[in-house]
């Protein structure tokens, strides 16, 4: 097939793709990196099918042609989690097709989704994270504030790290111990800090008010780079991940483990799960049920005190 002929049948699949997309941006409120993953998975849909089938119409996909694409990517070594997104993508796209009756029959409404093996959360436990906050040392100027504010923000607070990136000075509420943040689909939310960490966050921001002054620079975001630009994911990440193997030989140090961590072990202090919800900004409780699992450390100390042969004991 001719590249021309390719993108003209680009153009047909796609015509109302644009629509589509200010449709997540505007109505549904969907994250840029979300709005970014659907309009990719459906653009891969559309080449599979301009592919394998040289469609030019939408109104014609099958399902059997929606199964053959995920045949395809599982043979492809996709994982179950990646699929089950890329098909999420497409129901929501053909659902809006029908919604302003550009579409007949939804290919998507009789999917079944692949499973998906649930995973453990990978946490850090308590002890080794006291170390970190204790016993490492972080460089004496702003950005050794900067950073060791930035994990204790993480792990006392369980934010997202595009939460994080967000923060302003103006959205922390002292008086009250909150900070106002920007969760997924735009909602915000107020979580609340200790005092420790509120002594902190003072400190710091008193520090660097007072180098931009010398500077010259106005700001309001709460973190900033080493050259005073805002901070972006794989700069949030890198710090994690650098200071985190100072404390633990866990193979995945991000971001996102602080927030399981943060999570679990309210959980295994008898947190109540609607209340860890809310403080994690899940829309429903099954996205926080995974934290009620029992750590193996817990199973140990029932075991030994429950057990007649736990304690080792004759």
């Amino acid at each position: 097939m001719g590249v021309l002929l390719l993108k003209l049948l680009n153009y047909k699949m796609g015509n109302h793709l644009n629509s589509f997309i200010q449709y997540l941006e505007f109505e549904k409120r969907f994250s840029s990196h979300t709005i970014t993953a659907y309009r990719q998975d459906i653009r891969q849909f559309f080449d599979f099918l301009l592919n394998q089938y040289e469609l030019e119409n939408v109104q014609e996909v099958t399902p059997q042609q929606v199964r053959a694409w995920i045949v395809q990517l599982m043979m492809a070594q996709y994982e179950a989690k990646s699929v089950r997104r890329k098909i999420s993508s497409l129901k929501t796209y053909f659902k809006f097709l029908q919604k302003n009756e550009l579409l007949a029959a939804n290919p998507t409404s009789h999917l079944i989704l692949p499973k998906i093996k649930k995973r453990l959360p990978v946490t850090i436990r308590p002890e080794n994270l006291e170390k970190l906050f204790s016993d490492i040392e972080f460089k004496s100027d702003w950005t050794g504030k900067r950073d060791k504010l930035i994990l204790e923000l993480l792990y006392s607070t369980g934010m997202r790290r595009a939460e994080l990136l967000g923060i302003k000075i103006s959205a922390i509420d002292f008086g009250r111990s909150v900070i106002k943040v920007t969760g997924k689909g735009n909602k915000e939310r107020n979580i609340p800090f200790g005092k420790r960490l509120g002594n902190n966050m003072q400190s710091y921001i008193s520090e660097i008010n007072k180098i931009l002054k010398e500077n010259g620079i106005a700001n309001d975001y709460l973190f900033l780079t080493d050259k005073f630009q805002p901070l972006y994911p794989k700069f949030v990440y890198n710090i994690t991940k650098r200071y985190l193997g100072m404390v633990t030989g866990i193979e995945k140090r991000s971001p996102h483990v602080l927030r399981h961590s943060f999570a679990t072990h309210l959980s295994e202090n008898g947190a109540d799960l609607n209340a860890i919800k809310e403080l994690l900004g899940h829309a429903n409780l099954a996205a926080t049920q995974i934290y009620t699992h029992n750590s193996i450390e817990q199973l140990k100390k029932v075991y030994q005190k429950a057990h007649p042969k736990g304690s080792g004991k004759k």
